[in-house]
């Protein structure tokens, strides 16, 4: 028989594995040890170093604690304070039940502020993308996007603001996540940066969705076909962004429309659909370059790098402080004067 013993689950294995937290990742060790990584979290969370020893599963020194207990018992000597108790000469800290629930409580914190940079790096949004490409994170509610892929972001960097949200790069919008065991979850966990990020990073992927409906599919290619008429040679990619990526959720073929007996709503109607402009997309893709379009009307003031147009911003123009004129009495003066001394703000001498 083997001998060999399974090794325990870590903190962080542990708390990902929790019903709700299956949007997180398991951020590495080394990435958490990194200061650099923690800067100005400190403040953010109480009983800090408490909580970054239960995240690496660290035990506190004995030989710590106990010179913090002599320093303690040197400094109040004549009075004890909560959380101690004498033993002998001695005084104790004593680690309250309430002390391990609000370390516990600070660890998740903690825990989610790191996650929020770590996905933003090389490694975590890779991760991040593996789960994407699984369908983990689920898809888009909205029936025109198609089944979309979604990711989790948050709408604040503010903690105990609003949950976590999924977005689709399809209609560029944001849902609540469907099951509510996500609900409790914090948005600040993801941060505003995370999605805009991970489409930039990733910018060849398709995120149209999946067109096996064939009434869907011949709609969509029905739409094309109108667009197409009398368009100009549409770009093939805008800013490293592939065209078929720019919200395919959205513009014509793709926005719901009211009908009564086969006939469409007016938009001036009691009763018509509102928003619309919400889902609208310029059927000519070139409106969208805007950047090339810049160049085209201030062509003397950019330059083209690498197919991208850069922005040269002129200079302002520098304005010099005119002379002061001379009157007769200040001719005399200056003729009179010795430029041997000092010289003022004006040039004379003292």
């Amino acid at each position: 028989m083997s001998d060999t013993s399974a090794q325990p689950d870590t903190w962080i294995s542990t708390f990902c594995s929790l019903v709700g937290h299956e949007y997180f990742c398991e951020i590495s060790e080394d990435f958490i040890e990194d200061d650099f990584n923690l800067t100005g979290l400190q403040s953010h969370v109480p009983m800090y170093k408490e909580a970054l020893e239960m995240i690496l599963d660290v035990e506190p020194d004995p030989d710590d604690v106990d010179e913090e207990d002599e320093d303690d018992y040197g400094e109040e000597e004549d009075g004890l304070e909560d959380g101690y108790r004498r033993t002998g000469d001695r005084i104790r800290h004593m680690r309250m039940p309430s002390d391990l629930s609000v370390i516990e409580n600070s660890a998740e914190i903690l825990y989610g502020l790191i996650h929020q940079r770590y996905i933003t790096s090389r490694p975590g949004i890779q991760q991040m993308y593996e789960k994407y490409e699984a369908g983990q994170f689920g898809s888009c509610p909205r029936t025109n996007c198609n089944g979309c892929k979604v990711l989790p972001v948050g709408i604040t960097d503010v903690l105990a603001t609003e949950t976590v949200k999924l977005y689709c790069h399809s209609c560029q919008d944001i849902y609540v996540p469907p099951n509510s065991r996500f609900q409790s979850v914090d948005g600040a966990f993801f941060g505003t940066t995370f999605g805009n990020l991970f489409f930039l990073t990733f910018s060849d992927l398709d995120v149209r969705g999946r067109k096996n409906d064939a009434v869907v599919a011949e709609r969509h290619a029905r739409a094309v076909r109108d667009q197409a008429k009398d368009l100009p040679e549409q770009p093939t990619s805008i800013n490293g962004i592939p065209a078929n990526n720019l919200a395919p959720g959205l513009g014509l073929g793709s926005i719901y429309d009211n009908t009564i007996y086969g006939f469409k709503v007016a938009e001036v109607a009691r009763s018509g659909p509102r928003m619309r402009w919400l889902r609208e997309k310029p059927a000519d893709l070139n409106e969208l370059d805007e950047a090339r379009l810049y160049h085209q009307k201030y062509g003397s003031d950019s330059e083209e790098e690498g197919g991208n147009v850069v922005v040269r911003r002129k200079k302002a123009p520098i304005r010099r402080r005119k002379p002061l004129p001379l009157s007769a009495s200040d001719d005399t003066q200056l003729g009179e004067a010795s430029f041997s001394g000092p010289m003022d703000t004006n040039g004379l001498g003292h």
